[in-house]
């Protein structure tokens, strides 16, 4: 029996309400389930398994059993319509790209689920609101920096943007001052040698430090 997937604007909300979103790279199966319990030990409830991980699909029914509603579970890297129809099928509630596809993008928002395209220009942005996107990841982000994030509010007032890309503990709150929605984080959250060893409790206490720079940012403790 399939999941029930909650509505794509309570996934957004879920997704910004956390603040970080940890985009998780693998070997394995039990070690992307491993990654996913550390993060969440820490605080980071929003999870992408990349498409760039062998049997993504197969590794997200397993998070999705294991964690449920614990988790915002989403599927990333998603390149192509199969991969796509894979994410959806296994129970992804939101997909996300490095790019921006719009064939993909159409089949997924066509079929109810929330589509978070990696864009860098204004073209793009307006090419995807046009077919109903929401929410833009901008991708890659640590080659623009947080002033960019303010350069596109310009001409798009109240756009949400997930930057992604070159993002850590240190530079978090520049992008969410820069007003961000939610932040990408690879491997700087989950890290790949302490993945290797084992260490879960290092994803745990960087989960941690990023979860409270999103809460001192958002309530004005950090300057």
């Amino acid at each position: 029996m399939a999941r029930m997937l909650r509505p794509p604007a309570e996934v957004a909300a879920g997704i910004e309400a956390c603040g970080i979103v940890a985009v998780v790279r693998a070997e394995s199966a039990a070690a992307a389930v491993g990654a996913v319990g550390a993060v969440l030990a820490g605080g980071v409830r929003a999870v992408e398994i990349t498409f760039t991980v062998p049997e993504a699909d197969r590794i997200i029914v397993r998070l999705a059993g294991e964690f449920g509603s614990e988790v915002f579970l989403g599927a990333g890297t998603v390149t192509s319509v199969e991969q796509a129809a894979l994410a959806l099928e296994a129970g992804a509630e939101y997909l996300v790209s490095p790019g921006f596809d719009p064939e993909v993008v159409r089949f997924t928002l066509e079929r109810g689920r929330p589509f978070f395209p990696g864009v860098l220009t204004p073209s793009e942005i307006l090419a995807a609101k046009r077919l109903g996107v929401e929410v833009f990841k901008i991708f890659p982000a640590g080659r623009m920096g947080p002033a960019y994030l303010k350069d596109l509010q310009g001409p798009f007032p109240g756009i949400r943007l997930m930057p992604t890309g070159g993002i850590d503990a240190g530079n978090a709150a520049d992008y969410l001052r820069a007003g961000a929605m939610a932040l990408g984080v690879g491997g700087k959250l989950v890290d790949k040698a302490a993945i290797q060893a084992g260490n879960w409790q290092a994803l745990t206490d960087t989960a941690r430090a990023l979860v409270a720079v999103v809460k001192e940012v958002r309530s004005g403790t950090l300057s």
